[in-house]
């Protein structure tokens, strides 16, 4: 009796864990984020996130700064398309506009910035941007905090 009470209780705790995990979504910087119902996509972010993972990282992991010197430009334009997109009706609101125009500001002073040459400068504005899409993926997914990478 012992051993189908041990066992029950096996798959009762495995049953959790499947059906617990199966809700949450993990990004590109090995964040959790609970997943609803009503998450869509959000092509615009998604695109923004997949350039900014590519130019941030590197400069985080190791102080190479090629990366984002090459890709600054489509970075801002990235920005600059998603602040005009039509916004997702759970984050269609006067913060998300005005964050999206702020991140828009930020990647084009970014792409200036490259164009100046400053490494401290351009690592700088680099972190800025970065930051402050944090930002707006913790109001898209909820307003969880993050460690910053």
């Amino acid at each position: 009796m012992n051993i189908k009470l041990t066992n029950a209780f096996i798959l009762i705790v495995a049953a959790g864990l499947v059906f617990g995990c199966g809700a949450k979504k993990e990004d590109d910087h090995g964040h959790s984020h609970e997943a609803s119902a009503d998450d869509k996509e959000w092509k615009q972010m998604d695109e923004f996130h997949m350039v900014m993972a590519e130019t941030f990282h590197p400069y985080k992991d190791s102080a190479n700064l090629e990366p984002v010197k090459a890709r600054a430009s489509e970075l801002a334009t990235s920005a600059e398309n998603w602040s005009k997109s039509e916004l997702p009706e759970k984050v269609d609101n006067d913060e998300m506009k005005e964050k999206l125009e702020r991140l828009r500001t930020e990647t084009s002073t970014l792409a200036s910035t490259v164009s100046g040459g400053d490494d401290k400068l351009i690592g700088d504005q680099l972190t800025k941007v970065h930051d402050l899409f944090h930002e707006i993926q913790e109001i898209w997914y909820g307003g969880e905090k993050h460690e910053h990478d």
